[in-house]
This record gives C-alpha cells, structure tokens and sequence, in this order.
C-alpha cells in the first residue's frame, strides 16, 4: 500500500520535496498615480491609492524595500484634461513620465514597468482612437508607438502595451527600434479579455468607456483555446519579449498553456476584481486573506507563471519575508 501521507507528515519534509516556490521577486507591485497633492484611497480596491508623487516614491520605496520584482505604472488625469486622442499618454511631461523620472532617481535599481495604454487618457475611455463610435485599430497603431517611446525614455524598464489592438507588439517595437531603445523588452497583454473583473480598476483609474463596451478588442471569455493561441504567437512573431494572460484564476488553462507552447517567460495579472474580492472576503472574516492570497499566488505559479502582477504584491512578500507560509 503507497502512503502519500509519509511525504506531508512535517514542515521539513514538505519543504523538502516542494516544487512550486513562492517568492517576493515573482511579484509586480501595480500603483496608480496622479499630480494631485495628496493620495486618494480607492473605495473599491481596499489598502490602494491613487498616489500623488510624493507618496508613490515612499510606498515604491516600501515595495523595493520588502524585494517585489518590480512595479507597473498607471496614470490617472481628471477628465478636463483628458481629450480625444489621449494625449496625455505620449505627453513627455504626463503622469507616468513624471512618475518614472522621479522613480528612477530615487531608486535605479527598482524594475519600472509601464502600462502602454490610452484609456487612461481618452474622454471617450476607449483603447483607441475613435472613428464614429468604433476604435480604429490602425490609426491607434502609431499613438501606441509614441506612447511606449515617450515611456521608456523617462525610465521605464518595460513597456506593457494592453490596448489590444492588432499588430500593436510589432508597432511598438518598430518605433522603440527606430528611437534607439532596442534595448527596452515588450511585455504583452497577449491574452486579455473582456473581463467583468475589471470593474474595481476602472474605478481607480477613471477609465471606463463613456459608451459602449471593449468587447470588440478585448477576447471572448467563451472564444477558447485557439483564440488565446492566436493571439499570443501574433505577439510572439511580432517580437514580444514577454507574454501575459489576464485575469488570472478563471483563465490558468492558458497560463498553463503558453507557458507549454512559448519559449518565452509568462506572466499573469491577478487583477483588481480577484483582489477585492478577497479583500471583502476578509473583511468580512470569511476568509483568512494571507493564506488565500498565498494559496492564490502559489496556484498562479504552479499553472506557470513566472511572475505575477497582483496589489498584493507588497503584503505578500512581507508574508514570505517574514517565513509566513503555507506552513505557518
């Protein structure tokens, strides 16, 4: 008779024989920040801010600090400067330029990730340029490129480009190229959905859609397999260097999945919705939050990403830095 058991029975044998490790360099540390004066806690997305410069450098230095792989930035602009084409996201003096700049001074050794988007900054709150009431792939193409330019020459590490507009990764890699950032890694929104868990972000970020929805660029949660395939060997020819899949619980078949057919590192987006959904959970004692993220985070890895975006990020590498495992 086999006894699994044998292999469980004490913290060091179960550490021995672990296979998924769990660490805080696994985690990305997502911010939201504004040229206001002071951070504004978000309602939806309990223990977040949107950050005010000031207070990003400290909580950065906070998650630097505790050895989070990295940071995402992600910009947010009352609406009376927000505009049709979303300028304010290839402005070289916006949000998230002033925000790497003053991060890369601070701390040249901290990863600086930035979301390459529009949404953020258009009062339509669309990915893209609008023709009509439809977004318009191709012309949103070279705003994407200017975006990810004006982005890597104030600091970022990486750009992260998440309109989902066809040929998005080959224009913004053409355009760093042709600015001389070659050297500037793609990590891509390769499999991205039009997702119901978003709502807590778009709260934080003031980006929903004026009308209208994203379903027309952002996948189908029923399309299936060959529709994520597509869309992440799309990418994958068209020079990302990175690919990821968000949400991550209800979608870790195709974390799963890339991560067998990519020779490329994976990476998922534990995004708003799953966060604050444990947090209310929580809140409400329903759950014990720093084994359910743990156990959260631990599954992300298992299924195959090698690192995970997550507001958890900085609590969770306290948990682990503080040996607060699934064994304690």
């Amino acid at each position: 008779m086999e006894h699994p058991r044998r292999l469980r029975m004490t913290p060091e044998i179960r550490r021995l024989v672990r296979e998924v490790v769990l660490e805080p360099r696994n985690l990305v540390q997502p911010f939201f920040v504004h040229l206001g004066k002071d951070p504004e806690p978000i309602a939806s997305m309990p223990g977040q801010y949107r950050h005010s410069l000031e207070s990003l450098v400290e909580a950065a230095g906070e998650a630097r600090e505790a050895g989070v792989g990295g940071v995402i930035l992600f910009g947010v602009l009352p609406k009376e400067q927000k505009d049709e084409l979303g300028h304010g996201a290839y402005d070289d003096e916006g949000v998230v330029q002033q925000a790497l700049r003053l991060l890369k001074r601070h701390y040249p050794d901290l990863l600086l990730i930035a979301d390459t988007c529009l949404c953020e900054y258009t009062a339509h709150g669309h990915c893209g340029v609008l023709v009509g009431d439809q977004v318009a792939n191709d012309p949103t193409l070279e705003l994407l490129g200017k975006t990810a330019v004006s982005q890597a020459r104030a600091g970022a590490d990486v750009v992260a480009p998440s309109a989902m507009m066809d040929g998005q990764v080959a224009a913004i890699r053409r355009a760093l190229d042709e600015a001389g950032l070659t050297h500037v890694p793609i990590l891509s929104y390769a499999v991205k959905f039009a997702s119901a868990f978003y709502g807590p972000f778009r709260d934080a970020a003031d980006s929903a859609p004026a009308f209208g929805d994203r379903k027309s660029y952002q996948m189908d949660p029923a399309a299936g397999v060959w529709d994520a395939l597509r869309e992440a060997r799309l990418d994958d020819a068209e020079g990302a260097d990175m690919l990821m899949v968000k949400p991550a619980l209800a979608y870790l078949d195709l974390v799963h999945l890339l991560k067998e057919r990519f020779e490329k590192p994976v990476a998922a987006y534990l995004v708003s919705g799953e966060y604050s959904m444990i947090k209310a959970a929580a809140e409400r004692g329903w759950l014990d939050e720093r084994r359910v993220v743990l156990e959260t985070l631990t599954g992300i890895r298992r299924a195959g990403a090698q690192f995970i975006l997550t507001y958890h990020a900085l609590e969770a590498a306290r948990w682990l830095n503080a040996g607060e495992g699934n064994d304690s």
